[in-house]
């Protein structure tokens, strides 16, 4: 860090009226930052927004998609994990993170 103060430090003085410049040579940059957070950073919190309010209001019945690609029906839900159940009445206990999306309408359960 100090040797980043030092170079900056011994940076060649400019004539008087050519502080604009430096501003200018900053441009650049600054417009960078800001695409990659309209165009990358904002759209990914977002995203990441939307999945965990979807996985806060999922509810028995409901049928999903985990990010496996397994599809299931929900029949119990916990705190951090929800029971899915599949074809032939066969059931497994996965993360909540692992469900990836609604494949239908709630379905009454049994």
């Amino acid at each position: 860090m100090t040797e980043l103060m030092t170079i900056l430090l011994m940076a060649p003085q400019k004539a008087d009226g050519a502080e604009g410049s430096n501003w200018m040579s900053f441009l650049p940059l600054i417009l960078i930052i800001v695409v990659f957070y309209f165009f990358f950073i904002r759209p990914q919190m977002k995203k990441s927004k939307d999945q965990k309010k979807f996985r806060e209001s999922i509810q028995k019945g409901q049928k999903v998609l985990t990010i496996g690609g397994i599809h299931g029906r929900i029949v119990e839900l916990q705190d951090t994990t929800v029971t899915l159940e599949v074809e032939n009445g066969v059931r497994f206990r996965i993360e909540k993170s692992a469900i990836a999306s609604s494949t239908s309408d709630t379905i009454e359960s049994k």
